[in-house]
């Protein structure tokens, strides 16, 4: 497939809302049909800056409704907790999960905002005791705050990471284990699950601590797991078939171009024909 270099210039997402939550999707919105392909997953299933999505090529390939309920630096807590999307997992003939990381969810140390995960909201007053000398009011997203506690004390940040994969690994056991449909993870990143860097070298690539040895103990409630990685792409953003505002161009060179998301729906669409 080939895609034009159409150049720079914000997308409209259509965005949408469905019945009984105030979360925003991307849209247009879909009619939710017994039997669909539900879309779980963060700012790659969302599909940001790219103008189409691998969910919406994915209906395309499959011929049969696929819903995108995908989320920008979404985590498990919004999809274990949104009204609308657990609606939606309930009708779904089957579902796409996209790895998220672990960074993205309240844990025992501090807590993130309900619909935009990777949104700081408050530290535990065990976080407050283990950083004494830590202003946690100057972070607004986790990953901020992160780095700063990696400089404050790699030592202490170890303690940290354990927690969110121990979190993570709860959460994304309860989350599988309420999906009756049969679910696809889908592993999405520039690094492979063996790829992990040390936690002694801060935050990584994402999703977010996730390791190969968490992925794998999640096979036993899942029908597949797929490997896509993204390739390191050194063209710009714009002649990758992206779409962004101005100041937008750093995040753009972050995410998949349509080369990437067309791949993704092809693998996907091998998987549940």
């Amino acid at each position: 497939m080939s895609f034009q270099n159409k150049g720079h210039g914000p997308l409209d997402y259509q965005p949408c809302r469905y019945d009984g939550s105030p979360m925003t999707f991307r849209g247009p919105r879909a009619d939710i049909a017994p039997g669909h392909v539900l879309c779980l997953g963060g700012t790659e299933t969302f599909g940001k800056f790219a103008p189409e999505p691998f969910p919406a090529l994915l209906e395309k390939r499959l011929g049969r409704p696929v819903v995108n309920m995908g989320a920008v630096n979404a985590g498990v807590d919004l999809m274990l907790h949104d009204p609308a999307i657990r609606a939606v997992i309930a009708t779904a003939g089957a579902v796409v999960l996209q790895v998220p990381g672990a960074a993205n969810l309240s844990n025992r140390f501090f807590t993130v905002h309900p619909r935009r995960n990777d949104r700081f909201v408050k530290a535990s007053t065990m976080l407050r005791t283990i950083y004494r000398r830590v202003d946690f009011t100057e972070f607004h997203f986790t990953r901020h705050m992160l780095h700063r506690l990696h400089e404050q004390s790699a030592d202490r940040f170890a303690i940290v990471v354990e927690e969110l994969r121990a979190a993570w690994r709860a959460r994304m056991i309860r989350l599988l284990e309420g999906i009756a449909a049969p679910v696809h993870l889908v592993w999405l990143s520039r690094r492979a699950p063996s790829d992990e860097t040390s936690v002694e070298d801060g935050p990584g690539a994402d999703p977010l601590f996730v390791t190969e040895d968490m992925l794998q103990e999640l096979d036993p409630l899942c029908a597949s797991v797929s490997i896509c990685l993204q390739p390191r792409d050194r063209r710009s953003p714009a002649s990758r078939g992206l779409f962004f505002g101005n100041g937008e161009e750093a995040a753009a060179r972050l995410v998949p171009g349509p080369e990437e998301h067309d791949r993704v729906a092809t693998m996907l669409a091998g998987v549940l024909e």
